[in-house]
């Protein structure tokens, strides 16, 4: 096997896509409710992880702090009697925002905690202040070197009331975990609504914690002396879905969409009804039918339970197919348009004015040689390379991979020509 930083996409485009994906457990989801194992001595069972990089190298830290087990098939099984380490080294997570959601359960359970600062998708700026606001209010003294954060509390931490400046949804994760360990009940208000962060409210309530408030911005946490382990299944991938509803929606192409729930995309949903493209939905499926002509659209991207940012660049190829022009404005993150260089080459005419782009259509894209410059910015290359003419060679596909979970064989399956190489 090659190394697998060095891999590279290469699609023959203009296949029809059509048949059933299922949708694989949410990345976003798996990583915090990972991370809550370090609340407790276990043992844990998760079902439907999926094996994308960002997951193993979440596993890979915990087996460094001391935890045992495997993730085989979709599945973790893993325990942690006993916190051997409390060092998260930056070769562990240097292509992974994982190490964040450590810090809150680590320092939590063990008094102290040195963990690298994140690394992930340079998509601008992720600030991590309030993680660490929230922290240093329970009881922790928070330093930082040159790649390290490193916080050391007397045990156990104090409950606080706790307001969020801005909706930041690891920040919410973090002190909810932090607090799940916390002597008194901590009140954390302006709390994010993403399905992933009542997924892990689920998780800890099973572990024993006392929380209110789910799918609500203010959250109660009742402190708990110790907490146990559980089986838990992921929630469905939202973006993971959104990606395959935007495919069968190009073209003519007719994709079922199993294993969802359409209430986690329902922004994407009525943003491709009111561009006159046709979906149907069930309880847990979403058909997507394709559409040679569709009208543009307006997109602001917001907290949920409006537009998801990480599913902006994806709609922004689709919107390249789109009669007219449209306008997206990028509203959570800084320098989170990178991908339209890439799509320019391909025939693409995109503008971008600061958090502003104008994505004119129709344009007829064409294969040629791209770069992934991150993970929701690869799949937006994708469905390029799905919809262009001739051949497209994405280099950099390190970033698909941490994501999404055997897009290329789910593709496949599909009817499309992509393959993955690795150096």
């Amino acid at each position: 096997m090659g190394n697998i930083k060095n891999t590279k996409i290469i699609i023959n485009g203009k296949k029809r896509l059509a048949g059933r994906v299922r949708i694989g457990g949410a990345k976003n989801a798996a990583l915090p409710e990972l991370s809550a194992v370090l609340l407790s001595k276990g043992p844990f069972c998760f079902h439907d992880v999926p094996e994308v990089e960002d997951l193993k190298v979440m596993f890979q830290a915990l087996s460094n702090l001391g935890a045992e087990g495997n993730f085989i098939s979709n599945t973790v099984h893993i325990s942690l009697p006993e916190i051997k380490s409390a060092l998260v080294p930056r070769e562990i997570v240097e292509t992974s925002r994982a190490s964040i959601l450590i810090l809150g359960p680590l320092v939590a359970r063990n008094g102290y905690a040195k963990v690298s600062k994140p690394g992930g998708c340079p998509i601008g700026e992720r600030k991590i202040n309030y993680h660490l606001a929230g922290l240093e209010k329970m009881g922790v003294e928070i330093t930082e070197d040159h790649d390290h954060i490193i916080a050391v509390a007397h045990k156990p931490l104090k409950a606080i009331d706790y307001s969020f400046p801005s909706k930041s949804v690891t920040g919410t994760e973090n002190l909810i975990m932090a607090a799940a360990l916390a002597e008194g009940t901590t009140i954390l208000r302006n709390c994010a609504l993403e399905p992933e962060v009542g997924d892990l409210i689920d998780l800890l309530v099973k572990m024993g914690a006392g929380i209110e408030g789910k799918n609500t911005e203010t959250i109660s946490i009742k402190g708990q002396s110790s907490l146990t382990g559980t089986h838990h299944r992921v929630i469905p991938d939202r973006i993971e879905m959104g990606t395959y509803v935007i495919a069968g929606c190009l073209e003519d192409n007719e994709i079922i969409v199993e294993n969802t729930d359409p209430d986690y995309i329902r922004s994407l949903l009525d943003i491709l009804n009111q561009s006159g493209l046709h979906t149907e939905t069930g309880n847990n499926w979403i058909k997507a039918h394709g559409n040679h002509s569709f009208k543009p659209a307006a997109v602001e991207t917001e907290p949920f339970p409006g537009f998801p940012t990480d599913l902006q660049a994806q709609l922004t190829t689709f919107l390249t197919q789109a009669e007219g022009a449209s306008r997206i404005k990028e509203n959570i993150f800084n320098n989170r348009f990178q991908h339209c260089k890439e799509l320019n080459k391909m025939g693409a005419h995109i503008e971008v004015d600061g958090d502003v782009s104008i994505i004119h259509g129709k344009s007829l894209l064409h294969g040629t040689h791209i770069h992934a410059t991150d993970l929701r910015a690869s799949a937006a290359l994708i469905l390029g390379g799905l919809i262009a003419q001739g051949q497209t060679v994405m280099e950099n596909a390190f970033q698909l991979l941490r994501g999404y979970e055997n897009m290329p064989g789910k593709l496949g399956d599909l009817g499309a020509d992509v393959k993955l190489i690795e150096d």
